[in-house]
């Protein structure tokens, strides 16, 4: 009998078919190892062992979803200089200083400083502990990674470098699963890095919170944001043809179940908008996606916005997420949950049920369908909630297990913030509204998460993902050089 993992896995394998994800830049890994060069003449035999170990690094990076730019092994300032240049050039996501030995902080400091990329220190000793009655210098000195690793933190915190750091043996599983976290937290920082934000529309009105000034996300991520016009939009709606839209039409069949509340006009035109913001976020190589418009009286501006979320949905499930109410930073978080691969759909909260001990949350909206529990529903509506216009939505029930909350606040001093919370989804009842929701187990009284999840500045919306990242966005924000907050 198959388990909820089994069909999960299945309806993923069959989404990844009808919606192949876009490509993107690679994650890109700087690797140096090095140790001190004095060594080498009075110890013949331990710059062999070094770059053994060294090789088994690069084998294990090279392993890993990223580009890796080996610069080798350094064993003296100069060396170290000339490894910094190769990195620098090679524009690195993240470089890592293997340890191997002792070696002096001069040795690796420019290359944390000419980089300009965030650095990870690991030192990985060849085995779980020395063997003392037959070591001696020499093969002491092959385990002596961890001598210069407080060296080097004094160093690049008097250099006003962030300093972080994985210390373990070279083939201990969970220092490798430590040194993964930070890869993941590498491709967060990649996708943000080189992202281009697409802002369609106008803030829905009277929401202070979800307004963000586009400038805040290309000085502290590097992001661009273009703005767009809903006549972007409309110019390449008004060239679908209708051999396209009944293309679009059909794909959508084979990824939802209809409900009988679906009008076959409403579901034509959302497939119509759908094939035009395709070319959308071709045209303008769009990374995610934040729109609104209200309109008025059924206008064509009006239907625009109204007819998003089938085409959002898909353009998420893509990986290009999307997020209504011109919610800005929240597809920025959908965009970080998308790159650890855990999802991340558009969420607020619904509703408590003090009885079961649970905060119900979800969405109108565009949705990511890879969190759905099932196969996702296409319900017509007539009216959106608290919006102009009527439609279809998508509606469905979050995989029960765990999930993890991913939104951006921002201080009186306009820094960002990642803002997390782990729980679990469980099942329950559900409103059947046209909505994705969820209830979620944050193992407290869910009006006291309320209390502690609205202190830290996260705003109305976030995204919700599947699986426990919380560590994975902590050391992303360590990246980011931003401020991380968990409840």
């Amino acid at each position: 009998m198959a388990t909820t993992a089994d069909r999960a896995a299945v309806r993923a394998a069959a989404l990844h078919d009808l919606l192949p994800p876009v490509t993107r830049r690679r994650t890109r890994i700087g690797l140096v190892a090095g140790g001190l060069g004095t060594y080498w003449p009075q110890f013949p035999g331990l710059l062999p062992q070094l770059k053994e170990s060294a090789a088994y690094v690069a084998e294990r990076f090279r392993g890993m979803d990223a580009e890796v730019t080996d610069a080798g092994f350094v064993s003296d300032a100069q060396e170290g200089a000339r490894a910094a240049e190769q990195l620098r050039k090679a524009d690195c996501d993240l470089i890592v200083l293997f340890l191997t030995t002792y070696l002096t902080s001069s040795m690796v400091l420019p290359i944390a400083q000419r980089s300009h990329t965030p650095v990870l220190v690991i030192d990985l000793q060849p085995t779980e502990k020395m063997d003392h009655a037959s070591f001696d210098t020499g093969a002491w000195l092959a385990y002596c990674g961890q001598c210069p690793v407080p060296e080097v933190g004094n160093v690049f915190r008097r250099a006003g470098i962030p300093f972080r750091s994985v210390s373990g043996w070279l083939r201990q599983e969970s220092a490798w699963r430590r040194i993964e976290q930070w890869i993941r937290a590498a491709h967060i920082r990649a996708a943000l890095r080189h992202a281009r934000h697409g802002l369609m529309g106008h803030v829905y009105p009277g929401m202070l919170d979800v307004q963000t000034d586009p400038t805040l996300l290309s000085t502290t991520f590097g992001s661009h944001v273009e703005v767009l016009e809903f006549d972007d939009l409309r110019h390449r709606v008004e060239r679908v043809t209708e051999q396209e839209t009944r293309e679009r039409m059909a794909l959508a069949r084979q990824v939802f179940t209809l409900d009988d509340s679906v009008v076959e006009e409403d579901f034509a035109w959302g497939a119509t908008v759908s094939v035009a913001l395709d070319r959308l976020v071709a045209d303008f190589r769009l990374d995610s996606l934040a729109y609104y418009h209200r309109g008025l009286d059924g206008e064509l501006h009006e239907r625009l916005g109204a007819g998003m979320i089938l085409g959002a949905s898909l353009l998420t499930a893509r990986g290009v997420p999307a997020a209504g109410e011109y919610e800005l930073r929240t597809s920025v978080a959908q965009l970080a949950s998308r790159s650890v691969g855990a999802g991340g759909s558009f969420t607020e909260i619904q509703a408590l049920n003090f009885e079961d001990g649970v905060v119900e949350m979800g969405h109108d909206g565009p949705a990511h369908l890879a969190v759905s529990a099932r196969d996702p529903l296409l319900r017509g509506l007539g009216v959106y909630h608290g919006k102009r216009g009527w439609g279809v939505s998508v509606e469905f029930d979050v995989q029960h297990g765990p999930v993890t909350l991913l939104g951006l606040g921002q201080d009186a001093d306009g820094s960002l913030s990642f803002v997390t919370s782990e729980g679990t989804v469980v099942p329950g009842p559900l409103l059947e509204i046209g909505n994705t929701t969820s209830r979620v187990d944050f193992g407290r009284d869910p009006g006291e998460w309320v209390d502690a999840w609205s202190a830290t500045g996260v705003g109305h919306h976030w995204s919700l993902a599947v699986g426990h990242h919380a560590a994975d966005f902590r050391a992303a924000a360590s990246l980011l050089g931003i401020d991380h907050r968990h409840v």
